[in-house]
């Protein structure tokens, strides 16, 4: 601040310039004394760490990032508002209906209303009035709310009134464009005018806070773009998406089946389980190389430890219970718990640490029927954990080695898109501003010492301690968010689990636990990586890697042996030896995703060879078959990721 003028405020900007500014100038007024082009693109400001408004004014010295579309959270505004523009439409076209939520999600966002089923005809209909709508340039105002303004304003609707109540008084907002008004903490877009193009995509039921209970709702889901490009471009990516999506990949391939006598859980077949095991012992290995121990704890636990852990507080609703002996047990949520159980059951001194335990451990969580999703979503599904425990000395060096692990292992399974996010202390957390000054600061040392460039997510990690989430984009451009490491204060407290440890000075002293996964779910990352590669996996994942055809009846015996010296070398060979032509069972080998076809004949029998072509149709001719058997051992040695 310049004492000599207190009218003035000093604002930073994201490459650490600063400049002066007037007191009380708005985010957008800086936008555009940064550039013209800035402030059109514009949505919203990020003040300080904390999301604001482009008219919010500013009255002190700040930090300043202006958020566009290209930004992740500056979509969730732009959707945000979208939302808002799709419960203005519903509500002028069918002013019966209720809103209750419309939040922005990955594939866009969703509005929930109670009101009858909407037809296909109703949903163009409000895709056109939402277009109108845009067009009019509405101006958005905020406006703040005392508890009984709000409750008046929404009498009439009883959801509203519900989320009202739960809100603590003095933190209630709406935002206003033209008629309608949304109970909403924002920020939003300066106007609607920003919103070009709008596709309205389905709708669903939905109950009302996911709670089969309550109401049953409708749920339009839609997506808007600043850019009618872009919206033409998203459309053309779902297109594609239909036609690498997992669930229908894996009926083609027999890797796994969903049945109505287990709604949300896998049945994983013979391929599905080649596949599995694959990475797990690509996994296993890595984790092995870096000192982890593998452990192994039970599925169900005595119901206090959920309890003790604090899962009860945060995943009750989520949990499956049984008793045995009369004794109430809990189907585990999570692995923590039995990880602490197992660190704790034996003493350590300064010299044993780091402990680095690693689990594969299936875990069950019920999930809304209406949310289930093919392996993205499911009931029962196996964790790749570790936890990692150390003094804070060691836990620099920890999280390098994590970073270091999660880069390298995406990279195998062909992911070399990741982008990064560092998210900091909450406002409500446990631990000293000095434990987590030393936590954060080794999380924000690792990412800088490995170059590794990631966004700033302020306020958002967990209670018990800051965290590092890696999210990687497949090849139409989605992002998944897939490891995370995070360090917990909590868990090895004294209170609950008191995971010490004896240091040099005889003294006992808590130890720092990490908690971190690199896939996340096995079963949702195998999804991610089928729809990543189309199902046309590499040669050391795909469980369908030979396709041995003899070119007449004649040289079945040779190409039986073929298929069998293929096996006895390790590779996944299967004979066809139907009565059909060679073209037709290549075409159909190809069309099942075996990475080669080898063709056998008369030349081939005489030279104790195979004629080879890969599964994009590329004739590599006449090897010997040894040669043949050793060229795929050492492309599967290497985990060589290729397209054909």
């Amino acid at each position: 601040m310049d004492n000599a003028d207190s009218r003035f405020i000093n604002v930073e900007l994201p490459d650490g310039s600063k400049v002066r500014h007037p007191e009380g100038t708005t985010a957008l007024q800086v936008a555009q004394a940064i550039s013209g082009g800035l402030a059109r693109a514009a949505v919203a400001a990020r003040v300080d760490g904390r999301l604001i408004d482009l008219s919010t004014p500013l009255t002190a010295d700040a930090s300043i990032r202006i958020l566009t579309f290209a930004d992740r959270e500056g979509v969730e505004v732009f959707r945000h508002t979208s939302a808002h523009l799709l419960a203005q439409a519903v509500l002028q076209l069918f002013p019966e209906a209720r809103p209750t939520i419309g939040p922005p999600v990955d594939e866009g966002f969703y509005y929930d209303f109670d009101h009858a089923p909407f037809s296909e005809n109703d949903l163009e209909r409000i895709e056109t009035r939402m277009l109108e709508l845009a067009a009019k340039d509405q101006r958005i105002e905020r406006v703040e709310l005392t508890r009984d303004q709000a409750l008046e304003m929404f009498r009439d609707n009883r959801y509203k009134v519900e989320m009202i109540q739960d809100l603590p008084e003095g933190q209630i907002s709406a935002y206003r464009q033209g008629e309608f008004i949304d109970l909403c903490r924002g920020p939003h877009l300066p106007s609607t005018a920003a919103i070009k193009a709008i596709k309205v995509l389905k709708v669903a039921g939905a109950y009302w806070r996911g709670d089969s209970r309550n109401p049953q709702l409708q749920r339009i889901y839609a997506i808007t773009f600043p850019k009618k490009e872009m919206l033409k471009q998203h459309l053309e990516m779902l297109e594609e998406a239909k036609l690498r999506d997992h669930r229908k990949i894996g009926r083609e391939l027999e890797l796994f089946s969903f049945h109505d006598e287990g709604p949300g859980f896998p049945f994983w077949h013979n391929n599905g389980m080649i596949l599995k095991e694959e990475v797990v012992r690509y996994w296993r290995s890595v984790h092995r190389r870096e000192g982890y121990q593998e452990i192994s704890t039970p599925l169900i636990l005595d119901e206090s430890l959920w309890h003790r852990s604090g899962h009860w507080d945060h995943y009750k609703k989520n949990m499956y219970f049984t008793s045995i002996d009369e004794r109430p047990f809990a189907v585990k949520p999570m692995n923590c718990p039995g990880g602490l159980l197992v660190f704790t059951s034996s003493r350590h001194s300064y010299r044993d640490l780091p402990a680095r335990l690693a689990e594969l451990g299936t875990v069950h969580r019920h999930e809304m029927s209406g949310v289930l999703h093919g392996l993205f979503r499911v009931r029962c599904f196996t964790q790749d954990d570790a936890h990692i425990y150390c003094t804070t000395d060691q836990l620099p060096d920890e999280v390098i080695g994590v970073v270091r692990l999660v880069f390298e292992i995406y990279k195998t399974f062909g992911f070399s898109d990741v982008r990064v996010e560092l998210s900091t202390r909450p406002e409500g957390r446990i631990g000293s501003d000095e434990i987590w000054d030393r936590a954060e600061g080794a999380l924000e040392h690792a990412l800088k010492s490995l170059g590794i460039q990631y966004e700033l997510n302020p306020g958002d990690g967990a209670f018990y301690g800051p965290k590092i989430d890696f999210h990687i984009r497949d090849c139409m451009g989605r992002s998944w968010q897939c490891g995370t490491v995070q360090v917990d204060f909590s868990m090895p407290s004294e209170e609950r689990f008191n995971a010490f440890y004896e240091g040099a000075d005889g003294k006992r002293h808590q130890c720092v636990m990490v908690h971190r996964a690199i896939l996340g779910s096995l079963e949702r990352f195998i999804g991610i990586l089928l729809e990543h590669h189309a199902g046309k996996l590499p040669l050391w994942l795909s469980p369908r890697q030979v396709k041995v055809l003899p070119v007449a009846e004649a040289y079945t015996d040779y190409a039986r042996a073929v298929t069998k010296r293929l096996a006895d070398a390790g590779l996944r060979a299967h004979l066809d030896d139907r009565n059909e032509t060679v073209g037709k069972k290549v075409r159909e080998a190809q069309l099942d995703r075996y990475n080669y076809q080898v063709v056998v004949g008369q030349r081939e029998a005489e030279q104790d060879a195979v004629s080879v072509r890969t599964r994009g149709n590329k004739q590599l001719g006449a090897l010997p078959v040894a040669e043949f058997i050793a060229r795929c051992l050492a492309e599967i040695a290497s985990r060589e990721i290729t397209g054909e």
